[in-house]
């Protein structure tokens, strides 16, 4: 008798690589599908599925590869964990994408075999996510490396600082409100549909700035979002008190991309909340905001110098001096997930604003069921 085996995700819009997913988890076993509800979708990814949960149970269960499908009866990120506990499958499986130390804790204690699988196309068939096929759009994301916060005037004001930005590729079907610049790289679709137009980038930056930031915006989003998209490869952003950086430096080095991809890791933890206020709490001081440029200064000069200690703690420390002014950028549940992988890292941070989303990690050795990411080249 073939073992029990449990899947679950989204499967909205049903490509290849959803199949050549499915297929290999079919080789372990019987394969059952737990889909995210609409609703569960919609509070994970801001937005909801293009086909609804009836639509995808009925396209998979037509293939062979799966045994039955169901949708999961919870209503977070680990929305199946009552139904697996009823199941009890005995192998769980997920792609490194969507592998979470919550995920391998859960069947830990359930005593269930849990398996990452790489994302790997079929054959010579092309990588496939939803999100390209949902928008169809080749607008980059951004990671924000170390200095997060001094694009705020409130931050800068007491001292200047810089913020450390790459933009990514959107390979990865990456969570709404996860510190991705998801918002913002929305409305650069909305602006230019499928990818960033030829010009002056800084030019560019400046439009997706104002037209994310209308006249009479209450809560104006910080500029390192939409020059992080804009700009190819890696940046450094100098604030002094105000929306828009003094200075932009930007790098294309070909063998310092390669670096940094061969040492930066993503780990996912949780969207943050659609209640979530990263500003309870917040704790500004010249001290803090000093702590914070140093450490991002002392990341750049890792960074350019190619060295992962240097790198790596300054990211750490960049970090530590972000929660002291911010202190609500974590509560306990993500510190504990944190404790749990930090170990494997020289260096790391929460990406974005924090309060979930993603740690990202510099580390010397490979970060087993992490996700690596393509840094976006001049070329485009």
């Amino acid at each position: 008798m073939k073992p029990s085996v449990f899947v679950s995700g989204c499967f909205d819009m049903l490509h290849s690589g959803h199949v050549a997913f499915l297929s290999e988890a079919a080789e372990l076993g019987n394969v059952t599908v737990g889909i995210g509800s609409d609703e569960t979708v919609f509070k994970l990814k801001g937005r909801y599925p293009v086909n609804n949960q009836n639509e995808r149970m009925y396209m998979l269960q037509a293939l062979q590869c799966v045994a039955a499908v169901q949708v999961n009866s919870g209503s977070d990120i680990l929305d199946f964990a009552d139904d697996i506990e009823n199941l009890k499958p005995q192998i769980f499986v997920v792609n490194e994408d969507g592998h979470t130390p919550d995920k391998q804790a859960l069947c830990e204690n359930l005593q269930i075999k849990y398996l990452v699988l790489k994302r790997l196309p079929h054959q010579n068939l092309p990588p496939r996510s939803t999100t390209s096929l949902r928008i169809g759009s080749q607008i980059p994301f951004r990671i924000d490396i170390a200095g997060g916060w001094h694009d705020q005037p409130y931050v800068s004001k007491h001292a200047p600082g810089s913020v450390i930005t790459i933009a990514i590729e959107p390979t990865i079907d990456f969570n709404h409100r996860s510190g991705m610049s998801s918002s913002t790289r929305h409305k650069a679709i909305e602006l230019w549909q499928n990818d960033i137009p030829a010009g002056n980038k800084e030019q560019l930056a400046k439009i997706l700035f104002a037209y994310e930031n209308p006249p009479g915006t209450q809560t104006i989003a910080g500029s390192q979002d939409s020059i992080g998209i804009v700009y190819p490869g890696l940046n450094r952003l100098d604030y002094n008190g105000g929306f828009w950086p003094t200075h932009i430096e930007s790098i294309l080095d070909e063998s310092l991309l390669n670096w940094i991809e061969a040492h930066l890791y993503l780990i996912t933890l949780a969207p943050r909340t659609a209640d979530y206020n990263v500003l309870s709490k917040t704790n500004i001081a010249s001290y803090h905001v000093k702590a914070l440029a140093t450490a991002t200064q002392h990341c750049w000069q890792g960074l350019i110098n190619k060295d992962i200690k240097m790198a790596g703690q300054g990211m750490l420390q960049s970090f530590h001096a972000q929660l002291e002014m911010f202190p609500n950028m974590v509560d306990a549940h993500i510190m504990q997930l944190i404790n749990e992988v930090k170990h494997q890292a020289i260096g790391y941070k929460l990406s974005g604003a924090g309060g979930g989303g993603y740690l990202i990690m510099f580390a010397d050795k490979p970060v087993p069921n992490s996700i690596k990411i393509k840094i976006r080249r001049a070329g485009f």
